[in-house]
């Protein structure tokens, strides 16, 4: 069986140049970064040179650069590092109805502890109206932090004018970029952010690594203690193969985004497009323009999601009913929730995430696939009988 991988915003395979810069890491240079002898600087060395393509990704100044076990992790570090800092409990943060849980189960670990958590809604598009943001701030906000696109439906949100509501005031604005990071352009100046979360293994990297910008002058306690690595930031000796890993795979993220993402969007566009033309009855989650060049949310009446994504798995076709970080869950996704999607419709829906691998043949196939799958299924479905679809 031909089996094709449609799941990128859950994770990405290792690139090739990738695995290859990594190996001398677990063999020949197996020094710890801390030592100071001949082994211990060629592993110090590694991780400075990563750290440099890290923040050539981003914009950032090397120093600016803080390696962490993933995207959970960097989010961890920003949110908590800051309320940290604050002595008592009644400060502020704002947030969105819309992030990962990484965000969301800190913010809710936050408020237990008596932290007040504001969550925006977003439009029907997954998007904060930044005008939101400016009314919900106080004397008390400490914090804002706000994806910068979304993992389910790919909405990109518009940040810069969000952190320019709070420029000068003090307020420290976040935002995690596992998702948009090599896969759109992303300066942390032009964008205005204090801090910004990476994760590796959604650009092709390896999983267990990832990267958190702290704007220089920017004071954030640390999240794990002990030794002094990371210029105190991060306590625990170096994953040096990821962070080498991590630092290849930004370079050539560099290099790439520009002609992948064109690629990629004509793909996106041409599978839905054969979907949409030959199954009715089927709806686009999110903006049809401004979202990730590799993502499409569809809402498929009359059918449950997760069977639809059962099927297309046993026709060789891997896809998401959603955030894999929620996967097992038979409720609508959180995302889809927000921007007002109602729940047989949410119940109904399907990510599809395309990457550097996907070839036209693959689109093909896909499109083929669900319009068969699609088809069957409702035939099966009272709702869809119910309906008056069907003669």
């Amino acid at each position: 069986m031909n089996r094709i991988y449609l799941d990128y915003n859950a994770t990405t395979p290792l690139h090739p140049d990738v695995h290859e810069g990594m190996e001398p890491y677990f063999r020949d240079v197996f020094g710890n970064p801390s030592s100071i002898h001949w082994f211990g600087q060629g592993a110090h060395r590694a991780i400075e040179n990563a750290r440099r393509q890290v923040a050539n990704l981003i914009g950032a100044e090397p120093n600016e650069i803080v390696f962490t076990s993933g995207g959970t992790e960097s989010n961890n570090h920003a949110i908590r590092g800051v309320a940290g800092l604050k002595k008592g409990c009644s400060h502020h943060i704002i947030t969105s109805q819309i992030e990962h849980r990484a965000v969301l189960n800190t913010c809710g670990y936050l408020e237990k502890k008596g932290f007040q958590i504001t969550y925006l809604p977003v439009d029907e598009y997954g998007f904060v109206d930044p005008r939101s943001v400016s009314t919900a701030l106080d004397d008390n906000t400490i914090l804002i932090t706000i994806m910068l696109a979304n993992n389910d439906v790919g909405s990109i949100q518009n940040l810069k004018e969000i952190a320019e509501t709070v420029q000068g005031r003090g307020i420290v604005v976040h935002t995690d970029a596992a998702q948009a990071a090599g896969k759109i352009l992303v300066d942390v100046k032009q964008l205005g952010v204090d801090m910004l979360s990476m994760s590796g293994h959604k650009l092709y990297g390896p999983k267990g690594i990832g990267a958190l910008y702290i704007k220089r002058g920017i004071k954030v306690n640390s999240l794990i203690f002990g030794g002094n690595h990371e210029k105190n930031r991060r306590a625990g000796t170096e994953n040096v193969p990821g962070i080498v890993g991590l630092g290849k795979a930004c370079e050539i993220a560099s290099n790439e985004l520009i002609q992948n993402a064109a690629r990629i969007t004509l793909l996106r566009d041409k599978l839905e497009k054969g979907i949409l033309s030959q199954v009715p009855h089927v709806r686009l989650n999110g903006h049809p323009e401004r979202r990730l060049p590799n993502t499409s949310n569809l809402s498929f009446s009359f059918i449950e999601g997760e069977s639809l994504l059962m099927n297309l798995d046993l026709a060789g076709i891997a896809v998401s009913a959603g955030s894999a970080c929620t996967s097992g869950s038979t409720e609508p996704s959180h995302v889809l929730t927000a921007m007002g999607v109602i729940p047989e419709q949410g119940r109904g829906s399907i990510r599809f995430s395309l990457g550097r691998g996907t070839s036209e043949s693959e689109i093909a196939q896909t499109i083929k696939a669900v319009v068969e799958i699609v088809g069957r299924l409702r035939e099966e479905s009272p709702l869809y009988a119910d309906s008056g679809s069907i003669s």
